[in-house]
């Protein structure tokens, strides 16, 4: 026999129609798990933007909260300023309480009820 041509020698395979469908069921494998890395690499950039967005909207809520606070804090030291104003005020008006509330708030009036009280103006 010639150098080579053994039989039994299993080095080489010749390609046979099994062999042929192993390989292309590997070249499936890689691909899907190709496709499969891909779709998890985007779905982790999805879920790290969403968590971005998430805390910045977080961030964002806090600062108007603190800033509605400050507001009503305000309103509620405005709101108790002008109480005690009128409060102190309602004595001298005592003239006025026996007539109807339609004449106390008409317009000729307003500027009698309000020559001497001085309100603040208070900036929001």
């Amino acid at each position: 026999m010639a150098q080579g041509s053994d039989s039994n020698d299993t080095s080489y395979k010749s390609p046979s129609p099994g062999s042929r469908q192993g390989s292309s069921d590997d070249v499936k494998k890689v691909m899907r798990r190709e496709k499969n890395r891909i779709a998890a690499q985007k779905s982790r950039m999805r879920q790290t933007q969403k968590a971005d967005s998430l805390h910045l909207e977080s961030e964002n809520l806090e600062k108007e909260n603190a800033a509605l606070r400050k507001e009503v804090k305000q309103l509620t030291e405005e709101a108790k300023y002008l109480t005690s104003v009128l409060s102190s005020h309602e004595p001298l008006c005592t003239g006025l309480a026996a007539q109807s509330p339609e004449l106390l708030y008409s317009p000729h009036h307003s500027s009698y009820h309000h020559q001497h009280i001085s309100v603040p103006h208070y900036q929001h």
